[in-house]
C-alpha cells in the first residue's frame, strides 16, 4: 500500500464510532426554525457586496431532482418513487418559479460557474425537460458557458441512452457520476438494482466521446451478500474501465430509521469485519492501480482536477463532497435542499406539498437554516483544512480569527493526545499534521473541534468508516 495510505485493521475498529461527514459545519442536526426565508434573504443581498478580494463570491447552483422510477433498498436519500412522469412536469413548473425567485436575490454581474443535479435520479427528466431548466437558469441567472464550469449530473445507468449522453454535453454538462455500485448480480437483486455491466462501461465510452472532462463512479461496501471475493471483481472490472474519479461508500445499514432498508433481509447483511475486509480491499487494489485517496471515500487518477487541487492546496469541500472551484455561495433548488451563503445554511423544506404551497404564495421555500457564530466560522475553517489538505496550519487562523490555537483549542488538542499516541496525527507547533495512518480517520479528528457533539447528538450520525 503507498505511503499516502495506510490501513491498520486495529486501529480502523478502534476509531470506527458515529460521526459527522462535515459537508458542512455546523452539520444540520443544529439547523433550526428559528431561522427562515427572510434571515436567508438577508443573507443573500449581504453576499452581494464585494469580499475581501474585491469581488463577491461566484455562484454554485444544486437541483434536487427527488424522483426514482424504482426503489433502490439501500437508499436513505430524500425521494420520490413513482412511474407517474406527468408529476415531473408539475415539480419543473415549480423549480422554474423558484429559480426565478432565487435570482432576484444575486447580482446579475455575479457568475454561475458550479451546478449539480442530484436525487433522486436527474435523469428521470427527459432530455426536452432538463433543456427547460437549463434554458431557466441562463434566463435567470449569469452563466459561465466556457467549459472551465463544473456543471456535473448524477446518472442512473439505468435510465439512459449514448445518445443521451451526447445530449447532456450538448446541454453543458461537463462531468458525469455514474451509480454502479456493485456489479454482482446477486447483490444486485438483494437491494432491487439490477443493471448490467456493459451498460455502464457502453455509457463510459459514450461519456468520453462526448468529451466529458470528468467521469466518477460510485461503489458501495458493505452491502448484502457482498464477500471479498465478489467485491474484488467489481473493483477488477471499474479498474479496467478507468474511470476518472471513484467514489467507495460505507453502506450504513440503518433499518430502524430508512424504511427501504427493512427490505433488506437481515441475514443477508455481512458481518462487521467483512465490512473492514472489503474496505481494506478497496484501498489496496485501488491504490495499486495509481488512484490518489483524496479523502471521505473518494479516489481520483493522478492528473484529474481533484488529485491536482489536493496537492496545490485548492481542494474546497462541500455539500456536494470534494471541489476544485474556489469556494462559491452555494444556491440550493427544490425539495430538501440545502443551501450555503455567506455564513449562513437554509434548508428547503421536506415535502412537495409544503414546497409547492409555499411557491404558490410566491415565499421561498426555505424552512430552517443556520447562521454562524464567529466561533462557528473559525472551526470551520480548521475542519475544512483537515478534510481537504490533511494539515491545519495555525498562523493563517490566528492572523483571521484574532486568536492563539493551542490557548483557544487547548480541549481540543488534549481530545487528540490518544490520536497523537496511535500515530495518526502529529502535533507542532505551528501545526496539526495528518498522518498517513490517520487517513482514513480524519473524520474522528474533526470531531475534537466539533463544538456540538455532546449530550448524545454524536449517536444520531453514521459510522465514520
Amino acid at each position: 500500500m503507498p505511503e499516502s495510505m495506510s490501513f491498520n485493521r486495529a486501529l480502523v475498529e478502534k476509531y470506527d464510532r458515529p460521526g459527522p461527514r462535515y459537508t458542512s459545519y455546523p452539520t444540520a442536526p443544529q439547523f433550526h426554525g428559528a431561522f427562515a426565508a427572510d434571515d436567508y434573504r438577508a443573507a443573500a443581498q449581504r453576499s452581494n457586496h464585494p469580499g475581501s478580494e474585491g469581488v463577491a463570491k461566484p455562484l454554485s447552483v444544486y437541483i434536487h431532482i427527488p424522483f426514482c422510477k424504482s426503489l433502490c433498498y439501500y437508499c436513505a436519500c430524500n425521494k420520490i418513487i413513482t412511474q407517474k412522469t406527468h408529476r415531473a412536469v408539475e415539480y419543473l413548473d415549480y423549480l422554474k418559479r423558484e429559480i426565478a425567485l432565487q435570482a432576484e436575490l444575486f447580482d446579475g454581474s455575479r457568475k454561475l460557474t458550479q451546478l449539480h443535479l442530484g436525487g433522486g435520479t436527474p435523469t428521470y427528466l427527459t432530455s426536452e425537460q432538463l433543456g427547460e431548466v437549463m434554458d431557466s437558469l441562463r434566463q435567470h441567472f449569469n452563466l459561465d458557458e466556457s467549459d472551465a464550469h463544473e456543471f456535473s449530473i448524477e446518472v442512473d445507468p439505468r435510465t439512459i441512452s449514448r445518445e443521451r449522453i451526447a445530449e447532456l454535453r450538448a446541454q453543458g454538462f461537463n462531468r458525469l457520476s455514474f451509480g454502479v455500485q456493485d456489479f454482482d448480480e446477486q447483490v444486485q437483486q438483494a437491494v432491487n438494482r439490477v443493471q448490467s455491466e456493459q451498460q455502464v462501461f457502453d455509457l463510459v465510452q459514450a461519456a468520453r466521446e462526448a468529451k466529458f472532462k470528468s467521469v466518477s463512479v460510485d461503489l458501495i461496501y458493505g452491502l448484502p451478500l457482498q464477500t471479498v471475493e465478489s467485491f474484488d471483481t467489481t473493483l477488477s472490472k471499474i479498474i479496467a474501465l478507468r474511470p476518472d474519479r471513484i467514489a467507495a461508500y460505507s453502506y450504513a445499514h440503518l433499518p430502524e430509521r430508512v424504511r427501504a432498508q427493512r427490505l433488506i433481509r437481515r441475514e443477508d447483511m455481512p458481518p462487521a469485519e467483512r465490512k473492514l475486509e472489503l474496505l481494506e480491499l478497496t484501498i489496496r487494489r485501488l491504490t495499486e492501480a495509481g488512484y490518489v485517496y483524496i479523502g471521505m471515500d473518494h479516489f481520483a487518477l493522478p492528473d484529474d482536477e481533484l488529485t491536482v487541487a489536493r496537492n496545490n492546496g485548492t481542494l474546497q469541500r462541500n455539500f456536494q463532497g470534494y471541489s476544485t472551484h474556489a469556494d462559491c455561495d452555494l444556491i440550493a433548488l427544490g425539495v430538501s435542499s440545502i443551501s450555503k451563503v455567506g455564513d449562513t445554511y437554509g434548508q428547503n423544506v421536506k415535502e412537495l406539498s409544503q414546497y409547492y404551497a409555499r411557491l404558490d404564495a410566491g415565499l421561498l421555500p426555505v424552512h430552517k437554516g443556520y447562521r454562524l457564530t464567529d466561533d462557528d466560522r473559525l472551526r470551520r475553517e480548521v475542519i475544512g483544512a483537515l478534510m481537504c489538505h490533511g494539515r491545519v496550519d495555525y498562523a493563517p487562523l490566528e492572523e483571521r480569527h484574532g486568536i492563539r490555537f493551542g490557548e483557544y483549542f487547548e480541549g481540543s488538542l488534549q481530545q487528540l493526545r490518544e490520536q497523537v499516541g496511535d500515530g495518526l496525527i502529529e502535533l507542532h507547533d505551528d501545526a496539526l499534521v495528518l498522518l498517513p495512518q490517520g487517513q482514513l480517520m480524519m473524520r474522528s479528528v474533526a470531531m475534537a473541534f466539533d463544538a456540538y457533539l455532546g449530550g448524545g447528538q454524536q449517536e444520531r450520525f453514521s459510522r465514520t468508516i
